[in-house]
């Protein structure tokens, strides 16, 4: 990865035009060919950028960029098709090149996989006296995350999500609607089970005969010890 500090202005052209005015920025050319251009602050995004495939050069300025004060361009052509980034720098604070390897990924800590397996394992959180059926109950349409019974012995869907928006109540009336086909399950209750719930979805679920319950990470992993907490 190339990092460069420099006074710069920057444009786009493409499917639309953009213009960055003369300004401290950081640009970052990465192994993959993509340029990013960030500013210190406003956004953790970059104001402008070219994803791969694209190519790099750096050019002389025209004559008239030289009389303004740019000592060099860089001029980024995108591959597949008409989108074009140049970079005018008239002075460079910082370069540096970092060889960063082969990076490993991101290992997400609470994605639904964990959430889902945690809530199998203790599935006594929605109720006491429930006992699990499966995790990951095949239907026609697709698994549904969790099939459980309640203490009374009816059977309960959970769909699981880290946030729980309308599109996963949708997707759990879905499985509901087939699942009381089977007159060996029904009547099948559904729950709506996330780290976060947005309101709009609780109303759609509410409305629908749908329980929602708000998932604690930390305290199904068993990292929330009540007996030492101060509050």
């Amino acid at each position: 990865m190339r990092v460069v500090i420099a006074r710069c202005s920057v444009d786009y052209d493409g499917r639309l035009t953009a213009h960055l005015p003369l300004a401290t920025r950081l640009l970052m050319v990465k192994a993959d060919g993509s340029v990013l251009v960030h500013s210190d602050g406003g956004s953790y995004k970059p104001l402008n950028w070219m994803a791969p495939p694209c190519a790099m050069a750096e050019v002389e300025p025209t004559e008239e960029e030289a009389a303004e004060g740019v000592r060099t361009a860089w001029q980024v052509q995108h591959a597949k098709s008409e989108d074009r980034l140049r970079v005018l720098i008239h002075e460079v604070l910082h370069d540096s090149s970092h060889d960063l390897g082969v990076d490993p990924g991101l290992v997400k800590d609470g994605v639904e996989a964990q959430l889902q397996a945690l809530l199998a394992e203790h599935i006594q959180t929605l109720g006491d006296g429930w006992t699990l059926v499966r995790r990951e109950y095949m239907t026609a349409i697709g698994p549904v995350d969790i099939v459980c019974k309640d203490a009374t012995g009816s059977t309960v869907a959970v769909e699981i999500k880290r946030r729980g928006d309308i599109d996963g109540v949708e997707q759990l009336t879905r499985y509901l609607e087939l699942l009381n086909r089977d007159s060996h399950l029904a009547p099948v209750a559904g729950i709506f089970a996330a780290q976060q719930i947005k309101p709009q979805a609780r109303v759609l679920a509410e409305d629908r005969g749908i329980r929602c319950v708000t998932l604690d990470y930390d305290e199904l992993k068993g990292r929330d010890d009540r007996e030492t907490r101060l509050f």
